[in-house]
């Protein structure tokens, strides 16, 4: 992802980065299983959810919480990001209560996607990634071969894979690298409506909002895994 300048957290943040986020780090080393981050008999059969760069974590908090039987892995390079999704996690102790079936990594997606047993994912999720929309940045994007065939071992068959963008030219590169993975993904739409319109059960993020408000069409696809 390209740079950003990261404002400091607010007080109220940086206490839960210090003091929540350790509770439900995903761990630094070793098979990142349900068994492993849930710990009860119920967390290894749970099924397993990964969202690559949650950015302020509404999607995945809205996903936990609509789903409490299933488990959440979130990763996001930014700690502001973070200190964002921790405040979603942490409730606010009166309606919304705190989401225990959420883990976060503060740090590179992939590394932790490695570490996933192949054939564990129920879902994974790319939404609003970091378009770098110049031609000589497009390696540096992650709907590139390298993840996608990453993520297409970690899936289960049948589990999907759900991304989302706002960006032209993010949105042509996307659908061209997923021609070459057509034998490992099936697209999961019938009519236009399918893709230009927000499934059931997709929470909205920031990044989606504010490009609504700036006019910009959203694009949504879900695939299945072959």
């Amino acid at each position: 992802m390209a740079a950003r300048r990261a404002s400091p957290c607010a007080p109220s943040q940086q206490a839960l980065v210090d003091t929540l986020l350790p509770q439900i780090a995903v761990p630094p080393e070793g098979a990142v299983t349900a068994a492993r981050l849930f710990g009860d008999a119920e967390g290894a059969g749970r099924p397993l959810h990964f969202e690559i760069g949650f950015g302020g974590g509404e999607h995945m908090a809205g996903r936990a919480d609509m789903l409490p039987d299933h488990g959440f892995i979130g990763a996001e390079p930014f700690i502001n990001g973070v200190a964002q999704a921790l405040v979603h996690v942490a409730g606010d102790h009166g309606k919304n209560l705190p989401l225990g079936n959420v883990r976060i990594h503060h740090g590179d997606a992939l590394e932790v996607l490695r570490r996933i047993p192949d054939g564990a994912l129920s879902f994974a999720y790319l939404l609003h990634p970091d378009p770098w929309p110049k031609a000589r940045h497009a390696k540096r994007r992650m709907m590139n071969d390298g993840p996608l065939d990453l993520i297409a071992a970690k899936l289960k068959p049948g589990g999907e894979f759900r991304f989302g963008t706002d960006h032209p030219v993010y949105l042509e590169h996307a659908l061209m690298v997923m021609r070459r993975h057509r034998h490992q993904y099936e697209w999961l739409a019938k009519e236009a409506k399918d893709f230009l319109t927000r499934p059931a059960g997709w929470p909205e993020t920031r990044y989606e909002t504010k490009a609504r408000a700036q006019g910009h069409e959203v694009w949504y696809f879900r695939f299945r895994r072959r």
